[in-house]
């Protein structure tokens, strides 16, 4: 899906123009991938504009750096200040929200800690990331024949760039062979997880997720549905996932920060229960959507915008 031009993005504590934003061709990410990123939602609900559980992403956001033995020099709570400044001076207002931090220009090799480490958050208007009937009407996947990272190869808990270049292998195998998405196995043969998102089936009324362990990326979108369909009084377990299980599972479902909660209708052209939306599915579908529109949030997910501009404006002045 193109990205749609907006007036800013921010820079190391400074707004730039959108098409200023460049690096060196020589940048340690360009030739080594050493990059970390997160992606969060801001909805336009009826309190106004919230951006959802961006605490945890820009918490996760440090951890990811941390990893590579790299430290973020912006705290989560000014990067949170700075994302809902941008929403703001884009005029936006439901819209995507990428935070990333990469290694510039610096020392050519393989060490990347002598590279500066800059650090950008985007935001633009991006829509359904599957399609725009994915939510309402399902998808089709299929298994990759890509397998997931192993753990002690690549740290599936960073969300690192590098990371995607296993992702990018599995989607275009699964958009060259007619799928929306690709699943991967993991090195033992169960279900790891999408190119870029959570895998969730559903079997006798239980709702069953696969555990970190197989080198998944514990999405926080997962973690939202897990405790949104506990609230709906759904059995939540984490376990293994074999192939076999998603052909004959009653429903299954994709999530992610870019997918939310879109269900899938088949898996290697095999029909998922009866093909269309199974109840658990709409459930969770109608709990998450009504919180993100009405801004009603028992959980305290949403962070709104205007909100974090006046506490900035009251630290000011207290400062003055």
């Amino acid at each position: 899906m193109p990205i749609t031009p907006t007036r800013f993005i921010w820079k190391d504590g400074r707004f730039i123009p959108f098409e200023k934003a460049t690096i060196h061709v020589l940048s340690h990410v360009v030739h080594y991938g050493s990059s970390w990123f997160e992606g969060i939602r801001a909805y336009a609900t009826k309190r106004g504009t919230a951006m959802f559980r961006v605490d945890e992403h820009m918490r996760r956001l440090h951890h990811s750096l941390k990893v590579y033995r790299s430290a973020m020099p912006w705290s989560a709570e000014e990067l949170t200040v700075a994302a809902a400044e941008l929403i703001k001076r884009n005029g936006l207002s439901t819209c995507y929200v990428r935070p990333f931090a990469l290694r510039g220009k610096g020392d050519m090799g393989v060490y990347a800690l002598r590279c500066p480490l800059e650090v950008y958050i985007a935001a633009w208007e991006w829509g359904a990331y599957l399609g725009d009937e994915a939510a309402e009407n399902g998808v089709d996947v299929c298994i990759s024949s890509w397998d997931r990272i192993t753990p002690n190869a690549l740290p599936s808990t960073s969300k690192a760039g590098g990371n995607y270049m296993n992702s990018q292998l599995v989607k275009m195998e699964a958009v060259e062979n007619g799928y929306a998405e690709g699943i991967c196995l993991d090195a033992y043969g169960n279900i790891a997880e999408g190119s870029g998102e959570n895998v969730f089936i559903v079997v006798n009324g239980q709702l069953i997720t696969p555990p970190a362990a197989t080198s998944l990326l514990p999405g926080i979108t997962r973690d939202t549905v897990m405790t949104l369909a506990t609230d709906l009084g759904m059995t939540v377990r984490e376990a293994n996932i074999t192939r076999a299980m998603v052909y004959s599972a009653d429903e299954m479902f994709l999530t992610g920060t870019a997918v939310e909660v879109t269900p899938v209708k088949s898996v290697d052209r095999i029909p998922v229960g009866n093909g269309r939306v199974g109840p658990a599915t709409k459930a969770i579908q109608r709990r998450f959507s009504g919180m993100i529109s009405t801004g009603d949030d028992p959980h305290g997910w949403l962070t709104f915008v205007d909100d974090v501009a006046t506490s900035k404006a009251r630290r000011r002045a207290a400062t003055k």
